[in-house]
């Protein structure tokens, strides 16, 4: 329910409401994530994790403070790198891929290895960058050389001037560290499907940058195979967050994983979810889309697994023939009359909505 509750509190009103009707039945609260925003949240409060804030360089190099979530373990931290270096923390009028950076993202991942994490589950959409990567690894300690052996600056800018990459002072940590991203974007690092040409130009971009950026990209893909003799160029996903996915792949060994599959395997879903006789998920706007690597897609394939109906309660909801043909037992809008969405979007007014509607559900239910 972006913009008006988090998985926690959306998760909360439903186990009140099925409480109030049934007070003796067994709710089990599991917030969960697609590996966007609310997923740090949403781990840190099923896992007895903190959270954790520090300065670090927003995408235009200024200060800025970002969060993350250190897990019960004490060794494992999840982080959405748009908190360091997202379109959000931009306006319209300052999005401009040539010089952002992804540098507070690997600021947020140096952070956590000075706090003894060796286990890093990081979500990486919404990037205003298309640095393939690059600020990242500066934040670690590497180093970008041109043909005269001189150290570059930030951005998708210098891409196509990398000529040497020098590691010597990389972070020491990062060998025995272990990276898995939550990536649903399949594009490839560079090319007509790769970051630049699917989208720079959201972040900024004009024709003339979007050529620039992706002849860079290819430029350091091809470094980045003799360097490494690691060939990223057509992975999917490489291209994510304006080729984050493919540093990521490329120097720090990372697993690309499904944002959703990631999450479910990491709160332990389906054992939590044994023996129940049903589950109630949910989103703001459910369609067509939500079958697409969002969280009730995710929710639906381990729930048929074990053979337990799920059921959706949504702001609005779309494509219903279609989704129930998927597999969901049914699907419920939680808006009662004619509103407007600043109204239903308002906290206490989507709680009492959320309410309402499960009662209704599970009265129905308990017939």
């Amino acid at each position: 329910f972006k913009g008006s509750l988090s998985s926690v509190e959306v998760a909360g009103s439903v186990a009140s409401a099925i409480r109030e009707v049934l007070p003796g039945c067994e709710v089990v609260e599991v917030p969960v994530a697609d590996g966007g925003e609310g997923t740090v949240d949403a781990l840190v409060a099923a896992m007895n994790g903190s959270i954790v804030s520090c300065t670090v360089h927003d995408p235009l190099m200024r200060p800025v403070i970002a969060d993350y979530g250190i897990l019960g373990d004490g060794q494992t931290a999840v982080m959405e790198m748009a908190s360091a270096s997202g379109l959000t923390l931009l306006s319209s009028s300052e999005r401009n891929p040539m010089i952002t950076t992804t540098f507070g993202t690997g600021e947020l991942i140096k952070d956590a290895l000075g706090r003894g994490c060796t286990k890093f589950l990081i979500g990486i959409g919404g990037s205003a960058t298309n640095d393939a990567g690059v600020g990242m690894l500066q934040a670690l300690g590497a180093r970008f050389l041109n043909k005269d052996g001189a150290v570059l600056g930030e951005g998708g800018e210098i891409l196509h001037r990398i000529a040497a990459i020098d590691f010597s002072s990389v972070h020491p940590a990062l060998e025995d560290t272990r990276f898995t991203i939550a990536c649903d974007v399949r594009n490839p690092f560079c090319g007509p499907e790769g970051a630049a040409h699917v989208f720079a130009r959201q972040k900024g971009a004009d024709d003339a940058m979007i050529e620039k950026l992706d002849a860079g990209m290819q430029s350091f893909s091809r470094l980045i195979h003799s360097t490494t003799g690691r060939e990223i160029t057509h992975v999917p996903g490489a291209g994510a967050a304006g080729g984050l996915g493919g540093a990521f792949l490329a120097f720090l060994n990372a697993e690309l994983k499904s944002g959703i599959d990631l999450l479910l395997q990491t709160l332990k879903f389906s054992e939590k979810i044994k023996g129940a006789d049903l589950i109630i998920t949910g989103e703001g706007r459910t369609d067509r889309q939500s079958l697409m690597g969002k969280v009730p897609s995710g929710i639906l394939e381990e729930a048929k697994r074990q053979g337990i109906p799920v059921i959706v309660v949504a702001g609005s909801i779309e494509d219903t023939e279609i989704l129930n043909q998927a597999g969901f037992q049914g699907l419920f809008s939680i808006i009662p009359s004619p509103m407007s969405l600043e109204t239903a979007m308002k906290p206490e007014v989507a709680k009492k909505n959320i309410c309402r509607t499960v009662a209704q559900i599970i009265s129905l239910v308990n017939l």
